[in-house]
């Protein structure tokens, strides 16, 4: 790609920037791409704040890290103890 195309990608997107828009790119299903691309588009238009405010109920307001993550994580059945003994001979 030539200089210029760089910088007027730089430039389209600093734009973007200003204007409050994030670029991101995202990997769905084939099938789902163009739900996706609408519910971009509809974030940007005049129905985004109700639209928000149903995916927000749809998926959750809570950005959990891992350690939340497992802790909500139902384990009861599952044996997490660690064996240290790994049945090797090493002679120091």
């Amino acid at each position: 790609m030539a200089i210029s195309n760089h910088k007027t990608i730089a430039a389209h997107r600093k734009r973007l920037k200003e204007q409050g828009l994030a670029r991101i790119e995202v990997q769905v299903p084939m099938q789902d791409a163009e739900l996706i691309r609408s519910t971009a588009q509809l974030l940007r238009g005049e129905a985004a704040s109700e639209l928000r405010i149903q995916l927000q109920r749809l998926v959750g307001t809570q950005h959990l890290g891992l350690k939340e993550l497992l802790a909500a994580a139902p384990l009861d059945d599952i044996d997490l103890t660690c064996n240290p003994d790994l049945d090797r001979n090493v002679e120091l």
